[in-house]
């Protein structure tokens, strides 16, 4: 299990989801009004706005929440943010990637630097990592929702690359600019899937030791609870005893 998806496990499991609930709101927030500002504000009509809301749905961010932030893209006196992304190294010389949405660049960029410090990484320049990522689209459902099999024959004839299954359920991964038109295709049959979006792949994951692996997820931890950070990615694997004693 790669660093991403193991260390949402662990948070998963810690049971932080609550406590920062108010949090999340406001990033996801965040990125509907710059999806409806960049493109569109119908999501039937813009991909990138389509997905902030099934991730806002996936949350259960509540009707309201949701229409506000695409009304507030209309405006011409909200917050401009701007997109950015941060590359750096964690403790072990594990590779992370940072995508941030920030109205104050010098600000956010120390902090992601000071961040990086205390925890004994530093931050490297933009292309610096990515070239160990993928950059791909994947679609998530429930489980229930059909079956290995259906799902994989469903997926093929959509367009896309690979699936995997399992009890959590099934993710669906394609190619960046394909993304659209498979998370439609497997929509229609499947009804609203859990999250569709584009995300960062380590092409190889690299095992630290216990001490280095504690480190970074108390890393990622941090810059996850930035405001201005939307998403973490890292490339590397720690113990199952370890991914337990964090989640416990």
């Amino acid at each position: 299990m790669a660093g991403h998806s193991q260390f949402k496990n662990i948070m998963h499991r810690k049971g932080r989801v609550d406590a920062v609930r108010s949090k999340m709101f406001g990033k996801l927030a965040r990125e509907i009004t710059v999806a409806a500002k960049l493109g569109l504000p119908d999501p039937a009509m813009n991909p990138r706005l389509r997905a902030a809301i099934l991730a806002a749905r996936a949350e259960n961010m509540p009707k309201d929440n949701i229409e506000r932030a695409i009304k507030k893209s209309q405006g011409g006196d909200g917050e401009n943010y701007e997109e950015i992304r941060y590359e750096g190294y964690g403790p072990g010389g594990a590779a992370l990637i940072i995508e941030a949405m920030t109205d104050n660049r010098n600000r956010t960029a120390s902090d992601m630097r000071s961040t990086f410090t205390k925890a004994g990484g530093n931050l490297a320049e933009t292309g610096a990592v990515a070239f160990m990522f993928d950059r791909i689209g994947l679609v998530e459902f429930d489980a229930k929702v059909a079956g290995a099999e259906a799902m994989l024959d469903a997926a093929i004839e959509a367009g896309a690359d690979d699936v995997t299954s399992d009890e959590d359920g099934h993710a669906v991964t394609c190619a960046q600019d394909a993304l659209g038109e498979v998370a439609k295709a497997l929509e229609a049959r499947f009804g609203e899937p859990r999250k569709a979006k584009l995300v960062w792949r380590p092409q190889n994951t690299v095992t630290v030791d216990d001490e280095a692996g504690e480190k970074l997820v108390r890393l990622m931890e941090t810059l996850e609870d930035h405001d201005d950070v939307q998403n973490v990615y890292g490339n590397f694997e720690v113990s199952e005893a370890l991914a337990a004693k964090l989640g416990g």
